[in-house]
């Protein structure tokens, strides 16, 4: 669905008001059976509007907040609730909601550190209570603020926190909302595509609602150039409200440990050089969102990748975006077709360039932010620290160098760190040189071996692919990108294959290509539709013509496009 440039956009536009909760005195709060093992009976919630709580209005101060703490200790056993911590006072913080239909008719909290995590917990017990939940996803740090009269700089962090843990006790507290079709769950970053993506998706009329994952955090890392970080939900939720949007914290950080980074270092240990972004896409990330748009009642989840969804007699299929620059079809690969139905990429007949103009012309602060090229995970680190800190192979012995280089003839020509620090098709800081430039040709991982040669040595005409996985008939593939970054090579696969999973199968290129390395992810391609997906397990050197081009690869190579 594509947004038309020139149609007079006004500054940005907000999402409508939610209704005021119904629950606005004491005489009007509900009797319901707590969850919770009460150490005080339920607080009667006086509920405000945000914008009032915004401009400053204050009920109660924090010295009242401290000495009656509003469902101070009701947490109990209940399992809809969220967390935080790690600010610079070690607080540790917990908040639970219960919701029955829409709102929030019970919360409790619990809090380890300073006095103003308790204050702050106090206020978003008191401010939640009695809510719609999608309104208590709108309250912002400067309402839990206003309602303790103001919070001085070093004591902020604290209605930051006890933000975060609301955002993510709404997620889990969002049993089954009604449904409606005018509801959409858009993935937020925090930068210009998914802001733009939730901005075509108000301009559409949609009731928006913005989720943001929290899949990892890392110490040696650089949080803020992540867009999974602890740091960018912060980021991400400040957009949302900045644009008059629910916000909802999806955390989902053991599930992208287990089955992208633990992949990742293995797949390294193995000699491959994986793709965890189209694992994170295929295994993680679209399910969880999508799980969560069911019980927020939403009909649809949009993102900023930019794709499309092509369809033919048996269903829907991913597509190449009008922009080939832009394309994101490669690392969706993975996402089950059946989910596409509930899928909108709404700038998928967009360029950058338009996009950008949609966040200028809609006052969106996130117009000019830069892309992020990095996997999210090692955002300010590099591949080998990374691997070496998260349980990849050890590093070499003081003083010596473990491993061989050697030549197309088995010579050894030099030494190296680890066969886990190269990939195939690489060229710098391999640590030998030669009268012609050298390549990664190929590595061994159980010898720890690598093989250089030089350029024509990389030519490629039989890929052997495995784990793979047709939408449609094998027949029907008719091009494959073998990387992320470079071109659809035509190709055919060599056995009959029907629609389903196979253990290995082989392409015959038409024409010869670079740098074929196991682990990445081969494409398969019907035209510009995405009808399969494989790892790449081992390809079949061709001596009798050139390639048809050099595709030159850094050491771990970073073949990402976060959609931000």
């Amino acid at each position: 669905m594509g947004a038309r440039l020139g149609t007079g956009r006004g500054p940005c536009r907000r999402a409508p008001e939610l209704a005021e909760s119904r629950f606005n005195s004491p005489a009007a709060a509900p009797s319901w059976g707590h969850p919770f093992k009460l150490t005080e009976p339920p607080f009667s919630g006086r509920t405000r509007p945000m914008e009032e709580l915004s401009s400053g209005f204050t009920l109660s101060s924090l010295e009242d907040h401290l000495d009656a703490p509003r469902g101070w200790g009701r947490l109990g056993d209940s399992r809809h609730c969220g967390s935080a911590g790690g600010a610079p006072c070690g607080d540790l913080v917990r908040l639970a909601v219960r919701v029955e239909g829409e709102t929030v008719v019970d919360a409790g909290f619990d809090a380890h550190g300073c006095a103003a995590a308790r204050a702050a917990g106090s206020a978003v017990v008191e401010l939640v209570l009695g809510a719609p939940l999608l309104e208590a996803a709108r309250l912002q740090p400067a309402a839990v603020a206003a309602e303790l009269g103001g919070l001085s700089p070093e004591r902020a962090h604290a209605a930051e926190q006890l933000h975060g843990a609301l955002g993510a006790a709404c997620a889990d507290g969002a049993a089954e909302l009604a449904p409606k079709a005018g509801r959409t769950l858009v993935a937020m970053s925090g930068g210009v595509d998914s802001a733009v993506a939730a901005q075509l998706a108000l301009d559409r009329g949609d009731e928006v609602v913005a989720v943001t994952l929290e899949l990892w955090s890392d110490s040696a890392g650089d949080d803020e150039k992540s867009c999974c970080s602890p740091q960018a939900v912060v980021g991400a939720r400040a957009l949302a409200h900045r644009m008059g949007l629910p916000h909802i914290t999806l955390d989902m950080r053991d599930a992208f440990r287990r089955r992208v980074v633990d992949d990742f270092v293995a797949g390294h240990a193995a000699g491959d050089t994986p793709n965890p972004c189209v694992r994170c896409n295929g295994l993680v990330r679209f399910d969880g969102m999508l799980e969560l748009a069911g019980r927020l009642g939403a009909a649809r989840l949009a993102t900023g990748h930019y794709a499309r969804v092509a369809h033919d007699p048996e269903g829907a299929l991913v597509r190449r975006a009008a922009d080939p620059a832009k394309d994101q079809s490669y690392m969706l690969a993975r996402v089950d077709p059946a989910h596409l139905a509930s899928l909108d990429f709404p700038l998928g007949e967009l360029t950058k360039p338009e996009v950008r103009d949609i966040a200028r012309a809609n006052a969106l602060p996130v117009a000019e932010r830069p892309e992020s090229q990095d996997l999210c995970f090692l955002a300010g680190t590099d591949g080998r620290s990374f691997l070496r800190r998260h349980g990849g192979p050890a590093p070499a012995p003081r003083g010596g160098r473990r491993g061989q280089i050697v030549d197309l003839r088995g010579r050894v020509v030099g030494t190296h760190d680890g066969q886990h620090l190269f990939t195939v098709g690489q060229r710098r800081g391999i640590g030998v040189s030669g009268p012609v430039p050298l390549y990664v040709v190929r590595k061994d991982a159980a010898r720890d071996r690598v093989v250089v040669g030089p350029r024509t040595a990389l030519a490629r005409r039989r890929v052997e692919i495995g784990g793979a996985v047709l939408y449609r008939d094998g027949a029907e593939v008719d091009a494959v990108k073998l990387r992320y970054r470079s071109r659809a090579v035509p190709c055919r696969i060599e056995s009959d294959a029907g629609r389903g999973r196979h253990r290995r199968l082989t392409l015959e290129l038409e024409t010869a290509v670079d740098g074929v390395a196991p682990g990445q992810v081969a494409c398969l391609l019907r035209d510009d539709v995405v009808v399969g997906l494989a790892t790449i397990r081992a390809s079949a050197h061709t001596g009798d013509e050139p390639p048809a081009r050099a595709e030159e690869t850094e050491p771990l190579t970073r073949e990402v496009a976060v959609a931000v």
